[in-house]
């Protein structure tokens, strides 16, 4: 059994979308037939965690979510994405919820810790930017998980954006094992 995690960002363009998924379903098809069940871990949030589930499921594998507090689907998941969110969270074969009353950075910290713990490799689907300081964010949980020894797979195909940003070249990710 393989269990994979993921980070990314919220915030992909439509365009990348599918070019995003293009590259997870190239990424997770190795592990479909890898002698025993794929496992994905997620916290299903818009954009990349939610790509990167329905690809887990796409190749049979068992979905993990880990919500970061009890008020996450009600404050912070946007009404357009309910509908999805609800989708995986029933198609989970288990469901985490951190025993945090409100989203907010401890919360989105511990996932990340719950993420890397749970996982033998992190997809992170990102664009290469640093840390924000906010804490909680992808490129927090790509160098979590690099201090922690945990494979990381960055995935950035070539034309990728997040609204309010030029298209760049990610950080050498193509979906490929090993890319990051």
């Amino acid at each position: 059994m393989t269990t994979i995690a993921v980070t990314g960002h919220l915030d992909l363009t439509e365009g990348t979308v599918p070019r995003v998924r293009a590259a997870l379903d190239h990424l997770l098809r190795p592990y479909a037939g890898d002698g025993g069940p794929l496992v994905g871990v997620s916290c299903i949030a818009k954009g990349a965690d939610t790509l990167f589930a329905e690809a887990v499921l796409a190749v049979g594998g068992r979905l993990v979510v880990v919500v970061p507090s009890r008020d996450y689907r009600r404050s912070t998941v946007e009404p357009a994405h309910h509908a999805s969110y609800d989708r995986l969270a029933e198609a989970a074969v288990e469901v985490v919820v951190l025993p945090y009353e409100t989203a907010g950075r401890q919360a989105y910290e511990a996932a990340n810790a719950v993420l890397i713990e749970r996982a033998d490799r992190l997809v992170a689907v990102w664009d290469g930017a640093p840390p924000t300081g906010e804490g909680g964010g992808t490129a927090d949980a790509v160098l979590e998980a690099r201090a922690a020894g945990v494979p990381v797979d960055v995935v950035w195909p070539d034309g990728a954006a997040r609204r309010g940003r030029a298209p760049e070249p990610g950080p050498g990710g193509d979906g490929r094992p090993g890319s990051g």
